[in-house]
């Protein structure tokens, strides 16, 4: 589950120095950040079948549920405009019964007739609304302003996911990082207990020495649990998101090149661009269409319709045919309804207010979601020139403490502790470089331009446009254009 590379040169920056015993076995084995860490001047060899950054997030693109049924709901929403659109067009209605009739006669007790039919009648009526208030109309745009709102709120959708599966990705490679770090760490506290054991048997320790190595080493075996543990749930987070197992994991870097220069270039480009606040936007869009249509049910509706109806043996008439044609309009004038419709108009006209305060909302919420991206970026990057330096001078001093050790100007609690203080910089270290990679991702999500496109996955982008193309003039049918 972790990445590996192959160390073309390791010098004299090795982490374990001052005699002990260094197992370079498992240092080839490190992960690729780890050794970007302590070792400077290595050359990264790709291994065969390595995952990359990007085929992580194109896994991501094609795999994700939540893309998948937020597609799915688009998918939907378009079908709202042939349906708002069947206002424009006739309603078609045939109508068919038949019964048994029969008619007897009795005068005095003696049957004078009886006779028996089969009555039927068969009509065809043709219905057109003329005029309704312009409800039809206001209706189509309402469902294209929705259909609108939903493809923002895909585009929204895409960029949680992908920074997810970026999130996740450089997770796992931190928790590797970490655990190897750990492991190491171990590793030398075994040898730096052997050690200790060794000069307590000839006296130049006491048994204290020996107790502070032992609880060390204790405590590092219990943080690598903790650090095993840890990377177990951000493989597990991993599979969630991007739908396969990590399997060699290479290094993924910042995507500041498609990031804006300035602050004030990302919160334009946020205000512009950004899902969210299209989303609301169109939802604004949604709500003054609703007070239109709803104040078109105060006007008058004109329809016209033709009926075509033959009528067979009518009750009594037996051998007899009628046929029927009428044409004709009519005209609905709402009076009074209850107040049902005036207090609709409100409600909407209400909606309409809450749905551009839900705007503005945004395009604050927005604003400082820009604001704190753009901190957390920049911050990462002086955070990690910051351990950086940490690390050196942590290593410059735990060289000194183990010489100093040797002569006896020092005691092996301050050898352990400075060994401490070195493995938890590199630990610093390694989360800071995760969080560089991962802010810049969230940057380009929070200005609204974290997508498939922007980033070059080699995947066959989703275009909404396809379906609603597909459907939009559809008069007849049930199955979907998939076949379903």
């Amino acid at each position: 589950m972790t990445s590996r590379v192959n160390i073309s040169m390791l010098g004299d920056h090795a982490w374990v120095e001052a005699g002990l015993k260094f197992n370079k076995r498992r240092l080839r084995s490190c992960s690729l950040m780890v050794l970007a860490i302590l070792c400077p001047a290595v050359a990264f060899m790709p291994t065969a079948y390595a995952e990359t950054m990007s085929g992580a997030l194109a896994k991501s693109y094609g795999y994700s549920p939540d893309l998948n049924q937020q597609r799915a709901a688009t998918r939907a929403a378009d079908e709202g405009v042939p349906r708002a659109t069947a206002g424009w067009r006739p309603s078609l209605t045939a109508t068919s019964s038949i019964g048994a009739s029969t008619n007897r006669v009795v005068d005095s007790g003696k049957l004078k007739q009886d006779t028996s039919t089969v009555p039927r009648v068969n009509s065809v009526a043709l219905t057109q609304t003329l005029y309704n208030g312009g409800r039809t109309g206001n209706t189509v745009r309402q469902a294209e302003s929705t259909i609108l709102q939903s493809r923002e709120t895909l585009r929204l959708s895409e960029q949680q996911v992908l920074l997810n599966a970026a999130t996740n990705y450089m997770n796992v490679l931190r928790d590797t990082a970490i655990l190897e770090l750990r492991n190491n760490n171990v590793e030398v506290l075994k040898e730096q207990l052997t050690q200790t054991k060794n000069r307590y048997e000839v006296g130049e320790v006491t048994r204290t020495d020996v107790a502070q190595s032992e609880a060390s080493l204790a405590d590092g075996q219990a943080n690598a649990v903790i650090a095993r543990f840890n990377l177990q749930n951000s493989i597990a987070n991993y599979r969630q998101y991007v739908g396969d197992q990590p399997r060699n994991l290479e290094p993924a870097r910042p995507v500041e090149a498609l990031l804006p220069r300035t602050v004030e270039a990302a919160m334009a480009g946020a205000q512009k661009n950004h899902p969210q606040i299209q989303a609301a936007l169109h939802a604004v869009d949604v709500a003054a269409l609703a007070v239109t249509i709803q104040e078109g049910a105060l006007l008058p509706t004109v329809t016209a319709t033709g009926t075509a109806s033959v009528n067979r043996e009518p009750t009594g008439y037996p051998n007899y045919q009628s046929q029927i044609y009428t044409a004709v309009a009519s005209l609905s004038v709402p009076l009074y309804e209850g107040g049902a419709t005036y207090a609709a108009v409100r409600q909407a006209k209400e909606q309409l207010g809450q749905a551009r305060l839900a705007a503005d909302l945004t395009r604050e919420t927005v604003r400082a979601n820009v604001t704190s991206a753009w901190g957390s970026f920049e911050a990462s990057k002086l955070t990690i020139l910051s351990f950086q330096a940490q690390v050196r001078a942590n290593e410059i001093a735990l060289n000194g403490v183990r010489e100093e050790a040797k002569v006896g100007q020092r005691t092996t609690l301050d050898v352990l502790n400075a060994q401490q203080t070195l493995l938890n910089s590199r630990v610093n270290l390694v989360s800071a470089q995760r969080d560089q990679v991962v802010y810049s991702y969230g940057l380009l999500s929070a200005v609204g331009q974290l997508s498939a496109t922007t980033l070059g996955l080699r995947v066959t982008a989703y275009d909404p446009s396809l379906h609603y193309d597909q459907v939009k003039g559809k008069w007849i049918g049930t199955r979907t254009p998939d076949g379903n």
